[in-house]
């Protein structure tokens, strides 16, 4: 069983393929398990810590944030959410005519607005 924002056994066989591919030369230093980094980007990504307060069981909080950035400019994570936006329509659970993101989802703060900041200073 997963605990608390962390993937299942299932979850990770859906996509394991896409973040560990396996790696024919075995040279260099062996890295650490990409599901304990994936946990760690959920577990950052879901309660709102900051990278340092990230908990030890998910390695240095270097590492999974390092891993993070490089997921994020590979495009690896873009290709899981491709694969799993795909395997929800293929189900029915998600229809693309119906599915979207607006202000209710959304926070926008005062100064995406261009109000600024609240007490900030303005010229006049």
């Amino acid at each position: 069983m997963a605990g608390r924002y962390e993937i299942s056994v299932q979850g990770w066989a859906l996509i394991e393929d896409i973040v560990s591919p396996d790696r024919p030369d075995g040279r260099g230093r062996p890295k650490r398990d990409d599901r304990q980094m994936l946990n760690g980007i959920f577990w950052i990504l879901c309660s709102g810590a900051k990278w340092r307060d990230l908990p030890e069981r998910f390695g240095p909080w270097k590492t999974v944030y390092q891993r993070f950035r490089q997921w994020r400019d590979d495009g690896t994570l873009e290709r899981i959410l491709s694969r799993l936006h795909l395997m929800l329509r293929e189900d029915g659970y998600m229809n693309l005519d119906t599915w979207m993101a607006d202000s209710t989802s959304i926070r926008a703060t005062r100064s995406a607005a261009g109000d600024g900041k609240k007490g900030a200073r303005r010229n006049h």
